[in-house]
Parts: structure tokens; sequence; C-alpha cells
């Protein structure tokens, strides 16, 4: 899973009013997850953050702790980026930017063989993609207002993650995609576990990822179950950490029973080992 590196930044401000930040990561690079912690002697009020020209998931700990959690997309490239934080602080605001230097990372390259239906779709199909497609793009954008999750994440399946992150996919020797997520070893029928608390916003047959169960962590905190044999969930459902959500199958683009786990965090694409790695454990 990684090595977590926490660090610090100096206090800000004057020190009625500095907040202090921290910052978690198993790495700094495309896929990963960043976690900042903002603390101050006096309450913090409110606490907004910015990076990659997008708003943040900021949220309370307690009176003086506040957390922000940044994802950083596959397609970053390495170099560096400002992440800003306003805060109210004992009734002043404090503003900060620190900088996120983003290292250089790698992807590997897999060869599969798939039906051929799945990279060259025919053509009664391709308006099914097209709105699919569409579909979970609106999903992306309709998060909870507030945090849905509460405990650690954990694991959906207990087999271990067979293919990598961002991996360059060649299907029947045509490039296609990026891998947006990490893919789990396991016999077909094994239960899935829901890996936090949320609510469920999509759970139907895709094209390509087969029958699929998107949960809404809040705050613009998505995970997608990809390729299930059954799903015991329905649109609507509010789930908890660890609950079962389906079985693993072989449905969709596959080569045979998996479990395909991606998450977003606001537009970014991260590697759910990385979100295990920072948030899956109690902080």
């Amino acid at each position: 899973m990684g090595v977590l590196v926490v660090f610090g930044f100096a206090p800000i401000v004057r020190a009625a009013d500095a907040i202090q930040i921290v910052t978690a990561a198993r790495a700094v690079q495309p896929g990963e997850v960043v976690l900042f912690t903002a603390t101050a002697e006096a309450p913090i009020d409110a606490l907004r953050a910015r990076a990659f020209d997008r708003d943040l998931p900021t949220f309370r700990r307690d009176s003086r702790t506040w957390q922000v959690v940044l994802g950083i997309d596959l397609d970053i490239h390495a170099g560096s980026y400002p992440v800003s934080f306003e805060a109210l602080v004992d009734q002043h605001t404090v503003d900060t930017t620190i900088t996120l230097a983003v290292q250089r990372r790698v992807f590997p390259t897999r060869t599969l063989r798939v039906d051929d239906a799945f990279v060259n779709p025919p053509a009664p199909v391709l308006q099914r993609i097209t709105s699919e497609a569409a579909d979970l793009a609106h999903v992306w954008t309709e998060s909870a207002h507030s945090r849905l999750w509460s405990d650690a994440f954990v694991r959906p399946v207990p087999g271990r993650a067979i293919s990598s992150f961002g991996m360059r996919s060649i299907f029947n020797g045509q490039p296609r995609q990026p891998h947006g997520g990490t893919d789990f070893l396991s016999p077909a029928g094994t239960p899935i576990h829901a890996p936090n608390s949320g609510r469920v916003v999509v759970a139907r047959d895709l094209y390509f990822t087969g029958n699929t169960v998107v949960i809404d962590h809040g705050l613009g905190v998505f995970s997608l179950l990809a390729h299930l044999s059954v799903m015991d969930v329905h649109v609507g459902d509010d789930v908890t950490a660890g609950q079962i959500v389906g079985q693993v199958g072989a449905t969709g683009r596959v080569t045979g029973p998996h479990l395909h786990w991606a998450v977003r965090i606001g537009d970014a694409r991260v590697d759910p080992l990385a979100v295990l790695a920072v948030l899956g454990v109690t902080q």
C-alpha cells in the first residue's frame, strides 16, 4: 500500500490567527491522494481550499481542526502547483498559498485480448455508449454537499490488486484510455463491500463496465465498483462502510472474474490504493 509521508508547513499570519498546515500523502504524483490538516489556536469557523483550478473537499474535525482532500489526476504533469487556503479564524480571514511539487510518474502498459465488440463496438451500441458516458459525467457533478463518509475506507474485497492504476491498455492491438482504477483478483461470487458510507447513485448494467455500482461518499468523492455478477443495492440506498453491495463477476469488458474499483475526488481519477493509504486509517 506504500508508506504514508507526513510533513508540515510553517504557521502563517499573526500568532493569534495563525494556522498550521500539515500534509500527508503516500507520494505526490499523478493518481495520488493528499490530505491537508489545518489547525489553529483559535476556532476555525470555515475553510476553503483550491488547487488545479477547482475547489477541494473540506470538512471540520473539531473546532480548531479542518481537513482537505486533494486528488491529483492521472493526467497531471510534473511541476509545481499552488494550493490556496482561505480560513475564517477568530473572526479574521486568513489566506495562504503553499506549493505542491508533483513528481513525474511513469505508468506501465498492458496488452489484452477481449471480445472485439468491446474494442470496436458495432454501430447499434454506439448511441448507448455515448448516453452512458454522458450519464456518468452528470453523476460526477451531483455529489452531496456534505461528507457522507465517516470511518476509514476499507478494501471492498480481500483479493490482491492485479493491475496498476493508470496503466495504459492495448486491447486487441489498439491503444485505449488509461486504466482509471485498480483491479482485484477475486473469484466470481465473492461478496463486495462498500469502501465507505454513502449513497448509491448508479446501480445498472453499463456497456464497458457491466453491472456497475457507484457510491457517492459526499463532497465530490465517489467509488465505482464494476463487473459485478449480482447487485444487491438500488439507486437511492444509503450504505455503510463494509456493507455488502454485490458480488464479483465478469460482466462488461473483461478477461475473467475480478472487481474493478475506481475512485474520483472532484475531477481527479485517483488510485484506490492511495485512498486506502491516506484515508484507510482513522485520522
